[in-house]
């Protein structure tokens, strides 16, 4: 029989040894984290069954248009006439447009998205908006990213809300954003999230930090991990909060939790970087944003990074002027972007476990405006690819003459979208992170 000094040194062993956190961590980790450690375990004792992961389970890419994309010279509405009465010099030469049906096709440089839906693995989603659209960026970002009606002003993003009803316990990286900051869909009361656009630098959601800087010394200090990448604190000195002695607390402190997440982020940051480092595509991407940021996401997909949503962005869709150059240079990169990346997904197997669903703040009013341009409007289509998706148009192409205000009228609830990822893909009841029921679409 152990005597109670000696008990708490052998369970750290045991749980080190039989643990994933033990296994990346083994006995470099300063004895003030035991506690840390045996709270957690106790903790994943407790839970009944094993959530799903990115190792094992269906992955989410979510692809932000960034500026308001015009959709009508994304999905074409070529066979209309009110398509080339509205736009005399921006419409796009119905002889050009890759047709999917009579009346609506893709631009001209979609060409992979085309050969995908020709394949069995497109969706276009048509007139997707909400009641009483706001044609600001900011505010019709924040109601896409937040799942709230255009007249509540929500701060918990709807992925937020699915990482914390149904993704407790998991690793800190169970949602990764590629880009500057964070985006508001990942916010939650229990943030979850690292967001980086270098490997080599990561930023964590934290309630202890209100900007990048004080988080990533927060996580370091947390963790107290010096320039040399070693512990500062000697495994016997006692100097945390934390301590050394005493049964794991279940529900924990503050301090605690704090000492968890902090340590859960750095670990993840850690592996992030091994995959990186040790990955590499055989397919050219191409090197703009977009195409650098899938790049990273199959890198660690490939990796096996227990990611279960990622979110990816590409900017620069607010044409006002000149659309014609802007809009194709955007298409061409983001078609080259997607291609890549299918491509890359099919040569690691993984193509049948991802879903990539697009959007944009809103899309472009029907007529082009005296600049050559378009100006801010409402609805407009996205698109979902993936090995599981049912190729089709789905809803109704909207009027382009029974308009609301100079807007086509959204036929299509976004929140219908995101309730059928939630359900038919992530396996997530949709009411509970939506905040209501939503009808479920058959892309999927």
């Amino acid at each position: 029989m152990k005597s109670p000094k000696e008990q708490p040194l052998h369970t750290r062993r045991d749980f080190l040894r039989t643990s994933i956190l033990g296994g990346a961590l083994s006995y470099t980790v300063p004895l003030f984290l035991e506690k840390t450690f045996l709270t957690l375990d106790s903790m994943a004792a407790a839970t009944p069954g094993q959530y799903a992961t990115g190792k094992d389970s269906t992955i989410l890419v979510v692809l932000q248009l960034a500026g308001g994309n015009d959709g009508i010279n994304t999905l074409v509405p070529y066979g209309d006439d009110a398509y080339h009465k509205a736009r005399p010099t921006i419409a796009l030469p119905s002889n050009q447009i890759l047709k999917i049906s009579d009346y609506a096709g893709l631009h001209p440089k979609l060409t992979g998205l085309h050969n995908l839906y020709g394949e069995g693995h497109l969706g276009l989603v048509q007139g997707v908006g909400y009641p009483n659209p706001n044609r600001s960026h900011f505010r019709s970002t924040e109601i896409w990213q937040t799942a709230s009606d255009s007249d509540r002003n929500e701060t918990e993003g709807w992925l937020g809300r699915y990482f914390d009803s149904c993704c407790q316990g998991a690793d800190p990286a169970v949602g990764v954003a590629i880009g500057g900051e964070t985006p508001q869909a990942f916010s939650s009361p229990t943030p979850k999230g690292i967001a980086f656009r270098n490997p080599e630098q990561f930023r964590y959601m934290s309630e202890a930090a209100n900007d990048p800087a004080s988080a990533d010394m927060f996580m370091r200090q947390m963790n107290q991990v010096d320039e040399s990448g070693h512990s500062s604190l000697s495994e016997n000195s006692g100097g945390s909060i934390g301590m050394i002695s005493g049964p794991a607390n279940d529900d924990g402190s503050t301090v605690e939790f704090l000492q968890r997440t902090a340590l859960g982020a750095q670990m993840s940051s850690d592996k992030i970087l091994a995959i990186t480092r040790k990955t590499k595509s055989t397919v050219n991407y191409p090197q703009s944003q977009l195409g650098n940021s899938l790049n990273m996401v199959a890198r660690l997909i490939a990796g096996g990074l227990p990611t279960r949503v990622y979110y990816v962005s590409q900017g620069g869709f607010d044409t006002h002027a000149t659309q014609i150059p802007a809009h194709d240079r955007l298409m061409n990169d983001l078609n080259l972007a997607t291609s890549a990346f299918v491509a890359d997904l099919k040569a690691q197997k993984n193509f049948d476990r991802v879903l990539l669903l697009s959007f944009s703040e809103f899309g472009r009013r029907v007529a082009e405006n005296a600049s050559g341009g378009t100006d801010h409007g409402a609805a407009a289509p996205l698109f979902v690819l993936g090995g599981g998706v049912k190729p089709g148009l789905y809803g109704n192409y909207p009027s382009l003459t029974d308009l609301h205000d100079g807007d086509l009228k959204f036929s299509t609830d976004f929140r219908s979208v995101y309730a059928t990822a939630l359900e038919k893909w992530l396996g997530a009841p949709s009411e509970q992170v939506l905040g209501r029921k939503f009808p479920i679409l058959p892309f999927i």
